[in-house]
């Protein structure tokens, strides 16, 4: 009846998952109980789980990542403890098979369900504001994306509970991921929810790929979208071409393991390394579809707290496209160690320095705009300053493992591990922080706060350097990575002073999270009336915070790549139209997140072999999709005259405002604005 499910899946004899277990217990119950006692289900039911608003499903893409990160960093703060403990006779205190699937659990969470959600939440909340759009092209469909990648973590959180996590790594290389070495329901769990959450990526790219390609305002050519948007257009390209490789992937090693077919078996004819090859084929690019959009935040930073327009803005176009090309072509650097020839690892090797090109000239653009402008170092320009310089050390890190004898040294170590992190840390999870501190004031109406953000920021940067600059010192005398125990005190110093940098990164965590309840008690004082908080040079900033439904009761022609600060300069910025029109927009439904709960019952019944549920969660999702495709009720026009009364509202919040002519044309360099009248 229930398959392979029994009693004796939950670990009860472990106390720290047991422990583990209870704290998430306790911290849903007090969400549970909080939103109940406010009396707030009804509302977030119709105006957030149901919604299929870009900015909102953004923000909970968010919020996901956010929730993700204190999971995963949990995760990483055990293995550090656990390695600092573990030398000699002294073995830690996590065992050997919960040490293997902690290490899996933290990088699988921290790339598919930190990482990608937080780097989609961004591109919900910024594309189509930036290109003068009312919401994505498929906004249903951005609803199914969500609750995909929502329910798939769900998974990888109940499998803290229910059974245990994959123990073969977050690459889940054969054989340790076939049936014979990991018979347990852990890599069933870690390949449904990667699966299902990469399915919901692949529609978000599709998704994006025509919002861009199609819904961009009047004038708004391709050389005139701002950085961001053309950095999310070539990460859904890349996502469009590279996670379909990995679909296969996953379900060829599903065959493996479900029904004994034996594509990755080396004792049935199968051939390991077909595995290694088709997963760095998707891995590489992924590692760009991390960073790209990363890169793209730091771009609008720099240009709008510079004060000056993006220096080289054809060249750093050119360096996006080389880089989506280029990072196809690289994937075999991943295992140069693993038997191939000279030539194919030299060409390999030469690829992997040319990528590093067009990465330099990013470098030298932010540098060169940063250059004589009005430098204002706000949280997000800090987030962006501290990226530049450590991830100059991680790229040339990684120039040092691109070098095949090198990398046969090395490629084993905790060089490696520091490496990695020194490049998605600084490259990806510090852009993320920038984007969110930017763009917050826009998706919330009030900012956050900038004392709590700085001391973060210092806390993230300090605890970086400290817990990794001691890796590259134990990969050079020679510690391998995914050590549970070690017999060389020698390694053991350092490894305490990486669990040292851990601890600083946690209080970097408890900043964050202080200066969001700062933020939030505080946000009466914080409003942003004007819109405009930043001086923001593209579209995004000239519509009200947070912006309406609708986002433009105009869709804006644009005449400049800057189209804000052009629309500032001409004095049409501000300019209230003669007349409003009814508005065409998405209605809100619940088929979605339906559609996502039914997704984890089928997920949940694949894992434990439960056919029956199976095919009832098999059959409900296709009921919703007939019902979906059934319904015609799936959109509404906001009156002309509600779009009049909103935005009325908006211009006499402007006017309103504290000194509103000194708040816009002294704070925001404009000349006074008669324009602003009812």
């Amino acid at each position: 009846m229930l398959g392979n499910l029994t009693l004796a899946a939950i670990p009860y004899d472990n106390p720290i998952v047991m422990g583990a277990v209870a704290f998430t217990l306790i911290g849903g119950a007090v969400v549970v109980g909080g939103i109940t006692w406010l009396g707030k289900w009804g509302y977030l039911w119709s105006e957030w789980l149901t919604s299929v608003d870009h900015k909102r499903i953004g923000a909970m893409y968010i919020i996901l990542a956010l929730i993700a990160l204190l999971r995963g960093f949990s995760d990483a703060i055990m293995m550090r403890a656990q390695q600092a403990l573990a030398e000699g006779a002294a073995h830690g205190y996590l065992p050997p098979y919960h040490y293997d699937q902690v290490f899996t659990a933290h990088g699988t969470i921290m790339i598919f369900f930190m990482a990608m959600p937080f780097l989609v939440g961004l591109m919900n909340i910024a594309v189509p504001l930036q290109i003068g759009a009312r919401d994505v092209a498929f906004p249903f469909l951005n609803s199914v994306s969500l609750w995909l990648t929502a329910v798939s973590f769900g998974l990888v959180m109940l499998s803290l509970g229910v059974g245990d996590f994959s123990h073969a790594g977050w690459t889940g290389y054969p054989p340790l991921s076939e049936l014979r070495f990991s018979p347990g329901p852990g890599v069933d769990y870690w390949i449904w929810a990667i699966q299902l959450s990469g399915l919901g990526t692949l529609m978000t790219g599709i998704n994006f790929v025509v919002t861009i390609i199609r819904m961009r305002a009047p004038g708004m050519t391709l050389m005139r979208m701002p950085v961001f948007t053309w950095s999310a257009l070539c990460t859904s390209a890349l996502i469009v071409l590279a996670f379909p490789v990995l679909t296969v992937t996953l379900a060829m090693l599903t065959l493996d393991r479900y029904l004994g077919t034996h594509f990755f078996t080396a004792a049935g004819g199968g051939d390991l390394m077909m595995y290694v090859n088709m997963f760095w084929v998707w891995g590489h690019p992924e590692v760009y579809i991390l960073v790209l959009p990363a890169f793209g935040v730091f771009s609008e930073v720099v240009a709008t707290f510079s004060s000056k327009r993006l220096f080289g803005y054809t060249a750093m176009i050119y360096a996006t496209v080389s880089i989506t090309l280029l990072s196809f072509i690289v994937w075999m650097h991943h295992f140069f160690t693993m038997g191939a020839s000279a030539t194919v690892n030299s060409a390999f090797s030469i690829a992997t320095m040319v990528i590093g090109v067009p990465t330099g000239v990013k470098l030298f653009t932010w540098l060169f705009t940063m250059y004589r402008g009005r430098l204002r170092f706000t949280t997000p320009m800090l987030w962006t300053v501290g990226f530049i310089v450590t991830f100059t050390i991680g790229g040339m890190s990684g120039v040092v493992l691109a070098m095949p004898p090198a990398d046969f040294v090395l490629h084993n170590s905790e060089w490696l591990i520091a490496h990695f992190h020194n490049m998605l840390i600084p490259g990806a999870l510090f852009g993320y922080f920038a984007g969110y501190s930017y763009w917050f004031p826009k998706v919330f109406g009030f900012q956050l706060n900038e004392t709590w953000g700085k001391r973060a920021f210092w806390s993230w940067l300090v605890g970086f350097y400290v817990a990794f600059i001691p890796l590259y010192v134990l990969g050079l005398m020679g510690m391998p990575r995914r050590m549970w125990h070690y017999n060389n005190p020698s390694w053991q110093p350092w490894l305490i002073v990486a669990g040292f940098g851990a601890v600083l990164v946690l209080i970097g965590i408890l900043c964050q999270l202080i200066q969001l309840a700062v933020s939030i008690r505080d946000h009466a004082k914080t409003r942003d009336l004007s819109g405009d908080l930043w001086d923001g040079r593209t579209l995004e900033w000239s519509i009200a915070s947070p912006p309406p439904v609708y986002n433009f009761a105009r869709i804006p022609v644009v005449y400049d790549r800057d189209a804000f600060i052009d629309m500032k300069q001409t004095g049409t910025a501000y300019v209230r139209p003669d007349e409003y029109f009814d508005i065409h927009m998405p209605r809100n439904t619940g088929v979605g997140f339906i559609m996502g709960m039914c997704t984890f019952v089928f997920g949940f019944a694949m894992i434990w072999h439960i056919w029956w549920m199976a095919i009832v969660g098999a059959l409900a999702i296709g009921s919703c999709i007939i019902a979906r495709a059934w319904d015609d009720d799936v959109d509404y026009y906001i009156p002309a005259a509600e779009v009049a009364r909103t935005e009325a509202a908006r211009f006499r919040a402007l006017a309103s405002a504290a000194d509103a002519e000194r708040a816009v044309a002294d704070n925001f360099r404009m000349r006074p604005l008669p324009e602003l009248v009812d």
